[in-house]
């Protein structure tokens, strides 16, 4: 086993590597950039190594400073966890050449399976079977036009070296592929310096089922299947393992395919082999087709190790020591059922934009498996993914651990940020998820539902008040002591007002128009109107935060405006901070409302400004390049009736 091992990257996944290493007695070096210096998985680590700036391309993608961040620190291996370098055969080989371990698959099979064309073309000679499509090398846009119209719409565009659902666009009639096809390579571009792609048969009811595999270069075995089906814009939202509705003859058919992949290129490490399944006549042996192979661990890794007991980072650990696999087939158990939520900071009323901001207060509940590279009073950084976390739990059933899921996403507390804790926690309550009826599509079709803002009770709103008031641990001994009534006033927050009354130290009646609140501080928390309310009244600067069966915050005063139009629709404004990749408007220029006016790239993901109603352009204020912050002015239509 390795003494010494350096993590090339960041946030949760180093944290999680970190965590192994501990329990194994290997040591870690941590790297760090500009915009982690304070970061979670460097105070984690036994040593850290400063390597550039916060960009990325500053830092964490310069594998000639990672490799010699590695030599110098005496490290005899680097694990790459996933994102980043994890996938660059050039810096596999570098790692190589310089005398390392690199902890996963060699450069050969990470080419393999680099580029989806090509690895679709080695499956199928592997006898893997393969989705209807075309996976050529011409990239003219009419002969692409005409391979989709051959495969038959709806169609789906792919970049060639995409993951994350980078560089991928849904395609249902011919008269959208041309502007498809350019969004999808311009994407691309941005994200792999690589524009070329692919064009795959679009299946009906897909569900999205990926098999891991793990390899010693020779010989492979699967863990079972893992659900991620549950997705927006093809990102993962909540996984799941084993899969509802698998059956024995489908889970061998598909266990076999990926082995048979993983073995045909000499894999050795975490794998996962992703199907694309077609689940119109439930899940059945001839109806699953390979997508692609990610030569790595994954993000949703923790649902396996859940179900099969085992640590798949120790046996990444062992495997790049030069131990053979540590289990045969038959002896890796599936146990019980597990599912993972991602708790990402991002705006789900504004489209799931990502945002930022200084996590004030971050709580996550002791029953279930919190994987995080965040803590209270970090800030997330415009420069990388904003996941905050991965909530997971295991129970005997799919019914139970469901259940969990539910219980630990209301029990989350998070504020500081706008995050997806709601919507994560209205999936985890969906009928056709709890009844295993998912398919891809799923949250597209009922995202209505699944972001509507459920208004605060009168409890919820009262401890809002009460908060407010600086009331949250009780009126104190005298409190309630005036000359001769109770202490009355009036409180305010952003969309809420009442009237706070303080008759006795452990008691606060709150009226709030109409209604009337009798709250009492007990041991085990407040009650209000004769009931337990179940709920925390947290204070941040500015805001006052009430957890309790999900959570509500409330502004002290006036938010900056988060919108990308303000202004009664006449000033275009950045959501978040980022590079201006593209201007589609000149002053005096004529726009209808959806019109696009500008291309914002953040967080790894370009997002297209449009125009809020009809109007001409009255001024540009940015041009193409430049690094805005959030709120900042890009474009202004005349005032209507200028």
């Amino acid at each position: 086993m390795f003494e010494k091992i350096l993590i090339a990257n960041r946030g949760e996944i180093a944290a999680r590597v970190i965590d192994t290493c501990r329990r194994l007695g290997v040591r870690t070096v941590a790297v760090f950039s500009d915009a982690d210096r304070d970061a979670r998985h460097v105070a984690m680590a036994d040593e850290a190594v400063h390597i550039g700036g916060a960009r990325p391309a500053e830092s964490y993608l310069r594998g000639d400073i990672l490799i010699a961040a590695a030599r110098e620190t005496g490290a005899e291996a680097i694990h790459p966890g996933y994102g980043f370098l994890s996938e660059n055969p050039d810096f596999v080989e570098a790692v190589t050449a310089a005398g390392l371990t690199f902890i996963g698959p060699s450069a050969r099979a990470i080419r393999a399976m680099g580029l989806k064309d090509a690895a679709k073309a080695l499956m199928e000679g592997a006898g893997v079977p393969v989705v209807p499509g075309y996976h050529g090398a011409n990239q003219d846009a009419g002969h692409l036009a005409g391979a989709a119209e051959t495969i038959g719409y709806p169609v789906l565009i792919k970049a060639v070296a995409g993951g994350g659902g980078k560089g991928m666009r849904l395609v249902e009639r011919a008269a959208d592929f041309a502007a498809k096809l350019d969004s999808a390579r311009g994407e691309a571009e941005t994200a792999f310096a690589n524009p070329a792609v692919l064009i795959e048969k679009f299946v009906q009811k897909p569900r999205h089922i990926e098999m891991q595999v793990f390899g010693d270069g020779t010989r492979a075995v699967h863990l079972y299947e893992r659900d991620c089906s549950l997705q927006r814009r093809h990102q993962k939202v909540i996984e799941e393992a084993p899969a509802p509705g698998m059956t024995d003859a489908m889970r061998a058919a598909m266990g076999q395919a990926a082995v048979r992949a993983a073995e045909a290129i000499g894999y050795a490490g975490a794998g996962t082999v992703e199907f694309i399944v077609d689940a119109s006549e439930g899940l059945r042996p001839d109806r699953f087709w390979f997508m692609e192979m990610n030569t790595r661990l994954q993000v949703e890794h923790p649902v396996t190790e859940a179900v099969t007991g085992i640590d798949l980072v120790e046996w990444q650990l062992r495997v790049a020591a030069g131990e053979p696999l540590p289990a045969r087939q038959e002896e890796i158990p599936l146990r019980g059922h597990a599912f993972e939520a991602r708790l990402y900071a991002e705006d789900v009323a504004a489209g799931f934009l990502p945002a930022t901001g200084r996590l004030t207060h971050l709580k996550f509940p002791p029953g279930a498996r919190a994987e995080t590279g965040v803590r209270a009073g970090d800030t997330i950084s415009p420069w990388y993914d904003p996941m905050i976390a991965k909530i997971i739990t295991h129970g005997p059933t799919r019914d139970i651990a469901l259940t969990q899921l539910a219980a630990a996403l209301d029990a989350t507390e998070v504020a500081g940020s706008v995050t997806n804790l709601a919507f994560l926690s209205a999936l985890a309550r969906h009928e056709g998820f709890r009844r295993g009826d998912v398919d891809t599509g799923l949250i597209a079709r009922d995202i209505d539902r699944l972001t509507a803002d459920a208004p605060p009770g009168l409890a919820l709103r009262a401890l809002a008040l009460i908060g407010a008031a600086g009331l949250q641990d009780g009126g104190g001994a005298l409190a309630g002591f005036t000359l001769w009534a109770p202490l009355m006033r009036r409180v305010a927050l952003e969309g809420l007002a009442g009237l706070i009354e303080v008759p006795a130290p452990d008691r606060v009646r709150v009226t709030i128009g109409e209604e009337v609140a009798d709250c009492r501080l007990q041991a085990g928390g407040w009650w209000v109107n004769g009931r337990p309310a179940g709920a925390r009244i947290v204070l941040t600067p500015g805001r006052v935060s009430v957890f309790g069966g999900g959570a509500h915050h409330f502004d002290v005063t006036d938010p900056l405006a988060r919108a990308t139009d303000a202004g009664g629709g006449g000033l275009t404004l950045s959501p978040m901070p980022g590079l201006v990749k593209a201007v589609f408007v000149a002053a005096g220029q004529a726009v209808a409302a959806g019109d696009r006016l500008a291309v914002l790239e953040a967080m790894k993901m370009e997002h297209t400004l449009s125009a809020a109603r009809d109007g001409r352009v009255a001024e540009v204020l940015v041009a193409p390049g430049a690094q805005v912050e959030a709120g900042a002015a890009l474009v202004r239509l005349e005032e209507e009736g200028e």
